[in-house]
């Protein structure tokens, strides 16, 4: 006989960015009216391909500077995809959580690194910087998923900020770099893109190093010493 396979405990999603519950009605009114030969792998892929063309946009950006509001269109795509995935999942009772969980994380990975390689490659950004902001990312992935498996809470946003208000913020960066490609700090100037990038690292940091402390006092409290 076939071992029982062990239950599966979803993690309870948390979800409390600036736009989080103007952005849930939209998504739901958006998978209501989707095809129906659309399902969530399709939205899934094309969501990885909109941000893997935001980093060739950006590369492009490198010898023709208005390829920056390509990626904005790039950027729009992949919130599309990425964000109505598991709604139209959830909205049809289609929803396969272990598959869902690991397939979009995996392509998460995957778009961070296409999307910072872009960085690296547009001359907006220094490569070194471009590198940091990835390996913080990489960094506070790490935390949010092992929090998910320990503590039973995915974390979607930390300090009202989520990937939707990440977009956002990106893709008036790319407007501003338009007109305005550098910024004056304590007197001297330097490119916009790497003082947004290393205020960007400072702040997953701090995020990430918050996480571990609150979850670390989480389960040392769940898990007392004889």
């Amino acid at each position: 006989m076939d071992k029982e396979k062990p239950a599966f405990s979803d993690a309870t999603r948390a979800q409390l960015s600036i736009v989080a519950t103007l952005e849930k009605r939209c998504l739901v009114w958006l998978a209501h009216r989707m095809p129906r030969w659309v399902n969530s792998d399709h939205l899934t892929i094309l969501g990885s391909l909109g941000m893997l063309f935001t980093g060739a946009s950006y590369w492009l950006a490198r010898w023709n500077r208005y390829a920056l509001l390509l990626a904005i269109f790039w950027l729009g795509v992949n919130w599309f995809g990425d964000s109505l995935d598991g709604t139209l999942a959830r909205v049809r009772n289609q929803q396969r959580p272990r598959y869902g969980f690991y397939v979009d994380h995996v392509v998460d990975t995957f778009g961070a690194f296409f999307l910072l390689t872009g960085l690296a490659l547009s001359g907006y950004m220094h490569w070194k910087v471009a590198m940091g902001l990835l390996i913080a990312f990489y960094g506070i992935s790490i935390e949010v998923y092992l929090a998910a498996y320990t503590v039973g809470v995915f974390h979607l946003s930390h300090w009202k900020l989520g990937p939707t208000e990440l977009r956002i913020l990106l893709a008036v960066g790319n407007v501003v770099l338009l007109s305005h490609p550098m910024a004056t700090v304590f007197g001297r100037r330097y490119p916009l893109f790497d003082v947004g990038g290393v205020v960007g690292i400072i702040g997953i940091v701090v995020m990430m190093i918050a996480g571990v402390i609150r979850n670390t006092r989480t389960l040392y409290r769940a898990e007392p010493l004889p």
